[in-house]
């Protein structure tokens, strides 16, 4: 079968599922319109669903016999951004839009899900469609493991369009693809006063300034320089006039990475950091601290898998290497459970519109891309299961 062709003729569906997803966007564990549609549209095409952690979608594709069981991911959430694209499919939401291509990786599934439900007397085994809830505040995947949506699963493929490579282009190498991300609150407690007696207090200000410039030690003094790692500290609140010593003093901040050991070190290097700082200065603190994702891994058997695919949908010009990138992606708590891959999808075409980056108001993507990420989807699966 030619996926290609396939592609071609389901390509108006395509455009058509994204633009009305691009049209309604919602935010993230509240895509409870999102989750209706997708249902029905699935419900349409024959294929038995359900929803799964809470606002998700999953659904079932059985091949003509037994088989190995892959399970394809999109992420369906949309982001508090006010859209500025004169596009007839703008955003109907005030102040939501589809800034980081969701809306494209549910239409690229449900292609995929109507191709592979059309063909499913060629394959065998099954193909279990994900349609993943709250990516961007990294709690939809975790509600669908623990609500079962891994049990079974041989192996699971996630697609991501991206605007930084060009449409026709598709990056699935091996190796780390996206960052950890952790976040870090601290609360410190010391004594307010006056501004002119510093002598009487202990001032909670001096105490969040000295972490802020300890922190930076672990970067640079904890960890191998040969891996990379970032500790942020993006906002720190302390005091309420000019002549008052602050008494409390609130920070938070991020962390990010491509290792695993790295990133499970995180958290013990700043609570002792934190803590003893504290200590020195005569203050209290208190850190929480969040793991919002791991890092994604690409596996190498399933890489090299992906790259076959690609070859088939997109041509030998079509496979591209890519930096990985320090943006976080939940998609890696499924890697716990099953070897997965993770592929960047190119859609950028600045000879049909300007070039945006994600999460900006004004990203759109050139709709050439939906036909690859469905062909990839469609045919991952089948070379996948085939093997």
């Amino acid at each position: 079968m030619d996926i290609k062709e396939l592609m071609k003729k389901h390509l108006d569906y395509a455009v058509a599922t994204r633009r009305y997803f691009h049209e309604n966007p919602e935010p993230s564990m509240k895509e409870f319109n999102t989750q209706k549609r997708i249902m029905e549209e699935l419900k349409a095409m024959g294929i038995e669903h359900y929803p799964c952690g809470g606002t998700g979608v999953v659904g079932i594709i059985k091949g003509k016999g037994p088989g190995k069981t892959i399970a394809l991911r999109a992420d369906i959430d949309a982001l508090e951004v006010q859209e500025e694209n004169p596009v007839p499919y703008k955003s109907k939401i005030d102040g939501m839009m589809h800034a980081c291509g969701h809306d494209t990786h549910i239409s690229g599934l449900l292609t995929a899900a109507k191709v592979l439900n059309e063909i499913k007397d060629e394959f065998d085994g099954t193909v279990k469609l994900i349609f993943q809830p709250g990516e961007e505040v990294a709690q939809g995947a975790l509600a669908m493991i623990k609500d079962g949506v891994m049990e079974g699963v041989d192996g699971i493929f996630g697609i991501h369009i991206w605007n930084d490579v060009e449409t026709g282009k598709v990056s699935v190498e091996a190796g780390p693809r996206m960052a950890s991300a952790g976040m870090f609150k601290v609360y410190i407690t010391g004594k307010g006063g006056h501004g002119a007696m510093p002598h009487q207090t202990v001032d909670a200000s001096v105490v969040a300034s000295a972490i802020v410039m300890n922190l930076q030690s672990i970067v640079n003094r904890e960890i191998n320089p040969s891996d990379t790692a970032v500790v942020t500290v993006g906002m720190i609140r302390s005091g309420s006039r000019w002549n008052v010593i602050s008494g409390e003093a609130y920070m938070e901040g991020t962390t990010r990475c491509y290792s695993m050991e790295v990133n499970n070190a995180f958290e013990g290097q700043i609570r002792r950091i934190v803590e003893m700082t504290a200590q020195a200065y005569r203050a209290e603190a208190r850190m929480e601290y969040t793991q919002m994702t791991i890092p994604t891994i690409n596996d190498p058997m399933m890489s090299a898998i992906a790259a076959e695919s690609v070859k088939k949908v997109a041509g030998e010009e079509g496979l591209v290497t890519f930096e990985k990138t320090s943006g976080g992606e939940d998609f890696a708590f499924f890697s716990e459970y099953a070897p997965s891959t993770f592929a960047f999808v190119g859609s950028k075409n600045t000879a049909k519109l300007d070039y945006y980056p994600h999460h900006h108001p004004k990203f759109d993507i050139d709709e050439d891309a939906l036909g690859v990420s469905a062909g990839l989807y469609t045919q991952f699966a089948l070379d996948f299961l085939s093997k």
